[in-house]
């Protein structure tokens, strides 16, 4: 007995592709042909349009794919410019939650940071050149400068992270990191306007340099888990 034909499964057409799509694909291709590199300018937003054949919208949504990615960034007056190396292979994981209190949101991205840094602690131990141990330090210095002269030291901190994950020579790490940190720049900003916000943290970091400068992975792991413990604690206690 035959099938009947209307049972058979339906082969659907192809989706047109989206022209922001196409105009994404486009400039990732240009970057990487071009060459640019972080600090380059991308051409005009007419020039785009001209060359694409595509309206002003779609070549702004192309733009705010890139500038959600933390690649590329407009300025005001001057136009748009690459912050790091893109291709179409360049990994993008939107990052959202859903979390009605600061006291969840704080904690669940505390969970997921504590097992990407602690493993960017060992790697960068392992991997560590000479010369990052240079930039570490000096980040770190900039960083305990500032903390002893105003009592915090936000951008100094992030940069001194930043800094250990460009030890790792895996640039997913810092990649990863940088996307959550922006994702959840409102939590994170001097939350329940406490300036002294994990302050008690603050002795650890020389520890972590030192373990990284030693090449010990796990003395990398247990200190950054003194600090993020540190930072754990705060959380549950200024919550209240």
């Amino acid at each position: 007995m035959k099938a009947n034909r209307s049972d058979r499964p339906v082969i659907r057409p192809l989706p047109v592709m989206d022209r922001a799509r196409q105009v994404t694909d486009a400039l990732a291709d240009y970057v990487e042909e071009a060459r640019l590199q972080a600090g380059d300018r991308l051409p005009a937003e007419r020039e785009l349009m001209s060359a694409l054949a595509v309206g002003r919208s779609t070549i702004r949504e192309a733009i705010r794919h890139f500038q959600a990615l933390g690649v590329i960034e407009t300025r005001k007056g001057s136009g748009t410019y690459l912050l790091k190396p893109v291709s179409r292979a360049t990994i993008h994981m939107p990052l959202s939650f859903d979390a009605a209190h600061l006291r969840d949101a704080l904690l669940q991205t505390l969970e997921v940071r504590r097992g990407i840094e602690c493993e960017a602690g060992m790697v960068a131990a392992r991997r560590r050149t000479a010369k990052d141990l240079v930039v570490i330090e000096e980040k770190l210095n900039e960083m305990e400068r500032v903390h002893l002269e105003k009592g915090t030291s936000g951008p100094e901190d992030l940069a001194f992270h930043l800094a250990v994950y460009d030890a790792t020579h895996n640039p997913l790490f810092r990649q990863l990191l940088e996307q959550m940190r922006e994702t959840f720049e409102r939590f994170w900003e001097h939350p329940f306007d406490r300036q002294d916000f994990a302050r008690r943290s603050f002795p650890f970091h020389r520890t972590l340099f030192d373990a990284i400068a030693a090449q010990d992975p796990e003395a990398a792991r247990a200190e950054t888990l003194k600090i993020l413990d540190i930072v754990e604690e705060d959380i549950k206690e200024m919550s209240k």
